[in-house]
């Protein structure tokens, strides 16, 4: 959506100019330029200077599963991160926060109990449906914010640090600083190439799943498409704290975690459910005279349909899955201390 508290905090992403409302255009009052101001759904202030370094997740292909338009309860993976995010950040009713890198939005619309005010941006329009609509988005360039200094108390960033150059994450974290008010805080997730020796069972969990993948017990191939974004631009945690500090921050907390139980469920539990889904979404359509029809793509799309609906309407798949998650937190009470890989860290912005 598009509330006039959206409108109050957004500034020209060439200038950081004012934005006086000509609909449908947004247009600077500094120095001229005008947005087209996207959909009524969510606002867009890209730069009209794009950079070179463009993100595979601007790609169709990326989102050919359809993952992003239905919002699911957090479970899992995406249960522990937003765990995690809850128990660093904690904003309150007084915050004004920044999801860096939305998404679909999901996190935001999980954490409406915040009483934040709470915004979006994302350079990807991939939006979920009832985020469009509950929730304030708009695209935009994390290297070039449209938004005025210290306009947030409290930001964060999930799974977006991976995906950027280290020319780009510099960028980005410059523009958190800047547009984090002096004392507030930034929490990341993300991860460094340095691993522990126990990222030894997480190999070994990745190497069953390619001999399963072969077998064609399941089918990864929109998980690697999705992580041939990633450039890993952080060699190790000291390295962390150099550009952090670079940037104005400094690490008050951090927190590592090597997901090898958390592999095991979501690389291959999950993946052998949804391939069987993906196989019934095929026959019933053979069944039904559509032999053919449904290619790979169209049949993970309705395999994860299918398992969206059945996380809403199945109690019992529900509890199936907390159990899971409870499971997977294993991970960050064995190994939490553990300096791996990856990590979930709360970056403070200096004075």
């Amino acid at each position: 959506m598009i509330s006039e508290r959206l409108l109050a905090i957004v500034r020209c992403p060439a200038c950081r100019g004012r934005l006086a409302s000509d609909p449908p255009r947004l247009a600077c009052t500094s120095c001229g330029l005008a947005y087209d101001g996207g959909t009524k759904d969510y606002l867009d202030l890209r730069p009209h200077d794009a950079f070179a370094e463009r993100t595979k997740y601007l790609d169709e292909a990326l989102h050919a599963d359809a993952r992003h338009e239905r919002v699911s309860p957090p479970l899992l993976g995406s249960k522990i991160r937003n765990d995690m995010l809850r128990a660093f950040l904690a904003p309150g009713r007084d915050d004004v926060v920044i999801d860096l890198g939305c998404g679909s939005g999901r996190a935001l619309l999980w954490n409406r109990d915040w009483r934040a005010q709470a915004f979006g941006i994302d350079i990807s329009p991939f939006f979920a449906e009832e985020a469009r609509a509950e929730v304030d988005l708009l695209l935009g360039d994390l290297r070039r914010l449209p938004f005025a200094d210290a306009t947030f108390t409290k930001a964060y960033s999930l799974d977006v640090l991976e995906h950027l150059s280290p020319e780009a994450l510099a960028g980005m974290l410059r523009e958190a600083a800047r547009v984090i008010a002096p004392g507030g805080q930034l929490f990341v997730y993300t991860h460094v190439r340095k691993n522990a020796a126990i990222a030894a069972g997480l190999r070994a969990v990745n190497a069953l799943a390619r001999r399963l993948e072969h077998a064609g017990l399941i089918d990864m191939r929109q998980e690697r498409l999705r992580k041939s974004d990633h450039l890993n631009p952080l060699a190790d945690i000291p390295e962390l704290r150099r550009v952090a500090a670079a940037a104005g921050f400094r690490i008050r907390k951090i927190r590592y975690y090597t997901p090898i139980v958390g592999g095991f469920v979501e690389n291959i539990l999950m993946r052998v459910a949804e391939k069987r889904l993906a196989d019934r979404a095929q026959r019933a359509g053979a069944a039904h005279g559509e032999a053919g029809a449904m290619n790979d793509a169209d049949a993970l799309k309705a395999a994860r349909a299918e398992g969206k609906r059945r996380v809403a309407d199945s109690w019992a798949t529900r509890a199936a899955l907390r159990v899971l998650t409870a499971a997977m937190k294993l991970d960050l009470l064995l190994f939490g201390r553990i300096e791996s890989g990856p990590f979930f860290a709360l970056l403070e912005r200096l004075p």
